[in-house]
């Protein structure tokens, strides 16, 4: 179930597991819907490309989420009471995986794996699209859901408050969000799609407290998730370290540009690349199903076509993310230190 390295392959795992560290550092998303596709995209199996990603996921996670915390973005309690749940969601997942791969093979967890991205990606994409839109429009300060408003008002007991996020609120309402973000962390390797969102509105929480926190989330079902996928033998130990050695710069460079974006860019990152990779995978779903017979076999010239607009599509997501990052990240130094240097001339005017 392993594929053969290459020299080319092992430089698209570095530049990948770096695009993929510097998204997760960004949003909080461990990045895994740029990274499980692309793994799929060079040839490795469904199943194989989330038991390595979610392996490469919990160290890179760790320095994530302690580069938001010294930053004060992330929510330790929050992400603990999260983590819980989402440990259960994670061995649910999993079983699902394997019960897939034990009676289809490796085309059906592809078309599995493939259609659940598809599904996600187009929903959360969307609704964090138009979200990320209304915010831009103004100045003012994001407000929380009136959802979110709403479960907030429910009292029951336990109560927990949640001091970085400044959210008070039933730990009954955390655990339906925590145990989807395990099920989706275990069954595709990406648990942020539900994870933030739902911590900023079914929680909550802001969107920079959400992504920070997610990370500390991600650290500890990754771990948990890797010691179960070891044990199946499913984890490709070198794309796992390839990967995770982009990604730790990465994940440094893309927590530090959160410092200087608004509250809007960090969803308007999440759901431009959701929507583009969700075409990525979108292209490789009726050659999966030509390979489980449940359609015709598909013509040759019509398999090429679908593979390069996977290909370009998912180039494509990893450029926009790149793009859109650096761009913001540049310009919310240059504004930074031009308030400061304003800031410091009209100290000497005013000592004057």
């Amino acid at each position: 179930m392993f594929m053969d390295m290459t020299v080319t392959k092992i430089c698209a795992f570095l530049v990948i597991g770096l695009i993929g560290g510097l998204l997760s550092g960004f949003i909080g998303s461990g990045g895994a819907f740029v990274l499980t596709p692309a793994m799929m995209s060079l040839g490795a199996p469904g199943a194989v490309a989330v038991a390595s990603n979610m392996c490469h996921k919990f160290p890179k996670a760790m320095v994530g989420a302690y580069k938001r915390w010294k930053y004060g973005q992330a929510d330790l309690k929050l992400g603990l009471v999260m983590a819980v749940t989402a440990i259960i969601g994670v061995q649910i997942g999993i079983k699902i995986q394997k019960f897939i791969l034990d009676h289809w093979g490796n085309a059906g967890s592809n078309l599995y794996v493939s259609v659940v991205f598809v599904c996600v990606l187009l929903f959360v994409g969307a609704y964090v699209l138009m979200d990320a839109m209304k915010g831009s429009k103004g100045n003012a300060e994001a407000k929380p859901s009136k959802l979110a408003i709403s479960l907030q008002k429910i009292n029951l007991w336990p109560m927990m408050e949640f001091k970085v996020a400044q959210v008070r609120i039933s730990a009954w309402i955390t655990i339906p969000v925590g145990l989807l973000t395990g099920m989706l962390a275990a069954t595709i390797a990406v648990g942020g799609f539900i994870g933030v969102p739902g911590m900023i509105y079914v929680v909550g929480a802001s969107a920079l407290v959400s992504s920070a926190t997610e990370l500390v989330v991600a650290f500890i079902m990754g771990a948990w998730g890797s010691i179960q996928w070891g044990i199946s033998g499913l984890i490709d130990i070198r794309m796992t370290l390839l990967i995770l050695a982009g990604s730790l710069i990465g994940v440094q460079l893309g927590a530090l540009g959160t410092t200087y974006v608004k509250d809007y860019m960090i969803k308007l990152v999440m759901s431009a690349v959701m929507l583009i990779v969700a075409v990525s995978r979108g292209a490789k779903i009726p050659g999966y199903l030509a390979d489980l017979n449940l359609i015709p076999q598909l013509k040759e010239s019509m398999v090429f076509g679908l593979d390069q607009i996977s290909f370009w599509a998912l180039m494509a997501a990893l450029a926009v993310a790149g793009i859109i990052i650096s761009v913001a990240m540049i310009k919310g130094m240059l504004q930074a230190n031009a308030e400061k240097q304003a800031q410091v001339v009209g100290e000497a005017v005013n000592h004057s």
